[in-house]
This record gives C-alpha cells, structure tokens and sequence, in this order.
C-alpha cells in the first residue's frame, strides 16, 4: 500500500521549514559570535599589536559628504569624503598639541569679522 500523498508531502514542507530555520539560526548566531568577538582580529597580523591607522572621528555633514578625521602612525588627517571628489583638508596635525576635532569645528562654524553696521 502506498501512503497518503498529502501527508508526505506536508511532512516533507514541515521538514524542509525546519531545516531552513536550523541554517538560518546558525548563520545568526555566527554573525552575533563575530561581531561580539571581533573579526577584525582574524584580519590582524600576527606580533603587531599597534594599530597604524584608525578612524577617530567622523561626522555626517548631509546624506552625500562626510568630515572624517583619521590618525596615521600617530599624525591626524581631516578629510572630507563624498561628493565629486575626496579632499584631504587639513594635516598632518602633531599630537597632543592640536586642538580637539570639536573646537576645530566650532572655530570654523563661528563668525570671525563683526557684522558690518551704520558708522556712529
């Protein structure tokens, strides 16, 4: 005798769902293992535990330019990314002497001449 189609092929549906779930769950959980444990150290190279060049700030100027300050064997660079092209703006700034990224912004946000008004 043979079985009931509908049966096999529901239990063959149930089966094939479940197995998707399993591969889906594990793809998730290795995601979350490499963002908790950091897969950049799989990129590192071994006996280097200095890093050469980072990141240290980056601000968001509209949805297309970026203001990006990176450090590079210890000098900071501004860049402004995004637009027709990429500009390298300021640099290379000294350590520990520079101003803070902050202050740079707020200095070049602020007016440097007063208003021009009426002659007294």
């Amino acid at each position: 005798m043979s079985a009931d189609p509908m049966v096999t092929s529901a239990a063959y549906y149930v089966y094939a769902a479940l197995m998707l779930g399993l591969v889906l769950g594990f793809i998730l959980i290795t995601g979350w293992l490499v963002r908790r444990f950091g897969g950049g150290a799989l990129m590192r190279l071994p006996g280097r535990t200095q890093r050469r060049l980072g990141v240290v700030e980056a601000v968001a100027l509209d949805p297309r330019r970026r203001l990006v300050l990176i450090r590079r064997d210890g000098v900071e660079h501004l860049l402004l990314l995004g637009g027709a092209q990429d500009l390298h703006l300021e640099g290379p700034i000294p350590p520990g002497g520079a101003p803070t990224f902050k202050t740079v912004l707020n200095e070049a946000a602020a007016p440097t001449a007063p208003a021009p008004g009426p002659l007294p």
